[in-house]
């Protein structure tokens, strides 16, 4: 039985989520068709699209993503934070950018004269949409709601395109969140879609790479700050160096015809966060089979179990052996 969304997400203990939506019966997301020669790529453009617009309304950061032939994988940090900055006006008018809103709500954003009730319903109003804004359920639905529509018009049939509910999983470490999206950058060439993560098209760490030759970091996604800045930048403290570093050599060694040991630099990269080589291999290659879960330390999922209200820690035996306690 899959379990309620109170007990796979709990801020208080992380704000990083691995998210993965798969379509039914295995139709075709994206991609070429081979039994009927269809092609589908066009859509990888709506979803990496429609992600980037989402992100830019809710306080959800996009931290990885890969748009497969049928399902899309996602890393997502809840800004809780930044939330509380937000004014009445600021809420609804990100709101409308998506959803109709109300009445009252769209008479306030205009400005319009509002009874004392009426003010009083909007701010309830407000605080609602407030707290929808850092629900990655709700924003799953402004996903995967319009795709569906518009992939079943485009093929001229209905019912359900996704597969029910979406998986989630928290990343409750450094090196959980780090493996996770080593993961799903590194899905294309995993899959033999791509040679290599740099020509890895509507991924994250394409774009990443193209925005590093510029010596710059991707807007539409969460920038890398380093060690030295995690105490009041937003952003995953990690050098962004080191991270290209890992992922790119952890692609040189799963390719099938590019087998291989990782390199010393590297090693030294994964000591630090206290993985050994055949862990990384593991978790990279097979992340969602290790771990279905949360995915943290053996500590870290128990503090997450006992936070959820679960009655015991799933995955310890694997954390234990892939994700060691500094």
């Amino acid at each position: 039985m899959p379990k309620p969304r109170s007990q796979q997400i709990s801020l208080s203990d992380t704000p990083y989520y691995h998210i993965c939506s798969r379509t039914v019966r295995k139709a075709f997301l994206c991609g070429v068709d081979k039994a009927t020669g269809v092609s589908y790529e066009h859509r990888r453009s709506w979803i990496e699209q429609r992600i980037f617009q989402l992100s830019q309304v809710f306080a959800i950061d996009i931290c990885a993503h890969a748009v497969m032939n049928n399902h899309l994988h996602l890393v997502l940090h809840v800004d809780s934070e930044q939330v509380n900055n937000w004014t009445t006006l600021d809420v609804l008018s990100r709101w409308h950018k998506l959803f109709k809103g109300t009445l009252l709500t769209h008479q306030y954003q205009r400005e319009q004269s509002l009874t004392t009730f009426e003010m009083e319903m909007v701010e309830e109003t407000a605080q609602v949409y407030k707290q929808r804004l850092i629900d990655i359920s709700w924003f799953m639905r402004a996903l995967n709601e319009p795709i569906a529509r518009q992939a079943n018009k485009e093929d001229k049939c209905t019912g359900h395109f996704w597969a029910g509910r979406f998986t989630s999983q928290a990343l409750l470490d450094e090196g959980a969140l780090l493996a996770c999206m080593a993961y799903v950058d590194l899905n294309p060439v995993r899959a033999g879609i791509a040679p290599t993560p740099e020509q890895s098209s509507f991924t994250s760490i394409q774009l990443r790479i193209k925005a590093a030759m510029m010596g710059e970091q991707p807007t539409t996604l969460l920038p890398f700050t380093g060690h030295e800045h995690q105490e009041k930048t937003s952003g995953i403290s990690f050098s962004l160096k080191d991270y290209l570093t890992l992922v790119d050599e952890t692609g040189r060694v799963i390719r099938e015809d590019k087998r291989g040991a990782i390199d010393a630099k590297t090693a030294q990269i994964l000591s630090r966060l206290h993985i050994s080589d055949e862990s990384w291999l593991k978790l990279t290659t097979n992340f969602e089979g290790i771990f279905t879960g949360a995915v943290g330390t053996a500590r870290h999922l128990c503090e997450f179990t006992e936070h959820v209200g679960l009655k015991r820690a799933h995955g310890k035996a694997n954390a234990q052996a892939c994700l060691n306690s500094a």
